[in-house]
């Protein structure tokens, strides 16, 4: 009877895979260590993401419609990654060595990103009128830098916020309403990490250089990883579910997969409906419309930029926007949101809430 209560009553365990002990493991002895590793980890993302279409226009001399597909092609694929870290989360490795394991491919990443600007030899010469002239070789090791990022958030973006939801105990109403304020403060975080990336890591980039302004980024991404570790014997685990490898138990959680794929934006009501195996996949497959928008993106893009040159004019996305038409690409996007508000609009009239079970 001494030991009742002493326990979390979830299942969960700690990092020995023995069961939780309440007021010792999880909740916010182990949350900031995960808001940190958000915090830096979006530093990190942003810090490359915002200004990446100007470093491939003028350090690596491409036309402003191949810059900026390979940015979206980019982001896309950072947006389909999660699909392989959700996997091995929900099936083998659990989600807090998930994201310490491809927190590795991020860092190599970064380094490889940083080196391919600051290292003679792997960044692109320049001549005296400022344009640059890359070789092939400088070319692959900066994209192989990209897409080790991109293999890194695989193992990130699904998992952390639903890590830090197994932190709490839903069976216990004070742990429960702590699960709320971690969500905000998960979100706080998220944007805490691109508002400096997008302002300050921007300026550093365009008048400092971008050895640094990549190489802050890199920093930032390497505390990540020791905020990772220093969550350590605090941090309490969900035990890893087979089902998701056993098809005719795992048919049902892909149903309910699908029941909640248009609630990603709404992570605690997310986390409590999707089927406990497969959370962290049920997260990446609502990543992937993200994904998705991002190839449309590249496709319109080349379409517009094919259509609007036909005549031998400029076009709408010339290098020299000064000659071209954005203004009609912008208006071609607000029709676009205007119809996306509409759909909202005509789906919002079937959809019937249904409270998640307690």
């Amino acid at each position: 009877m001494a030991e009742e209560g002493i326990y979390e009553e979830d299942g969960t365990t700690d990092f020995r895979n023995k069961p939780a002990v309440k007021h010792k493991t999880g909740t916010w002895k182990a949350c900031p260590y995960i808001l940190g590793n958000e915090c830096c980890e979006r530093l990190a993302f942003y810090g490359i993401n915002t200004n990446l279409v100007n470093y491939l226009k003028f350090q690596l001399n491409q036309r402003n419609v191949t810059a900026i597909s390979n940015v979206t092609n980019w982001s896309g694929m950072c947006y389909v990654m999660p699909l392989i870290g959700a996997f091995f989360a929900d099936a083998y490795l659990g989600r807090y060595w998930t994201i310490a394991s491809f927190s590795i491919s991020y860092v190599f990443g970064m380094m490889i990103l940083t080196m391919s600007v600051s290292i003679h030899g792997l960044k692109p010469t320049c001549d005296e009128t400022n344009i640059c002239h890359p070789t092939g070789l400088q070319i692959g090791v900066f994209f192989l830098g990209l897409y080790l990022i991109a293999l890194g958030t695989g193992g990130i973006k699904p998992c952390a916020s639903l890590f830090g939801a197994d932190q709490f105990d839903d069976s216990d109403e004070t742990e429960k309403k702590q699960k709320s304020s971690f969500f905000n403060w998960f979100y706080f975080s998220i944007n805490i990490g691109a508002l400096v990336a997008s302002s300050v890591l921007v300026w550093i980039q365009t008048n400092i250089g971008w050895g640094w302004g990549f190489g802050i980024p890199a920093v930032a991404m390497a505390i990540a990883v020791v905020m990772v570790a220093s969550v350590g014997k605090a941090r309490v685990e969900v035990p890893n579910d087979k089902s998701l490898l056993q098809f005719e138990k795992a048919e049902n959680s892909i149903i309910r997969c699908a029941e909640v794929f248009t609630f990603i934006g709404q992570l605690e009501f997310f986390y409590g409906q999707a089927p406990d195996a497969m959370r962290s996949l049920c997260s990446a497959l609502s990543l992937t419309t993200a994904a998705l928008g991002n190839y449309l993106s590249t496709f319109l893009v080349n379409i517009v930029a094919d259509f609007s040159t036909r005549d031998g004019d400029y076009g709408w996305m010339p290098d020299n926007l000064n000659y071209g038409h954005l203004h009609y690409f912008f208006w071609l996007l607000a029709v676009l949101s205007v119809l996306n508000l509409g759909f909202y609009l005509m789906v919002a009239r079937w959809y019937t809430f249904k409270k998640a079970p307690i």
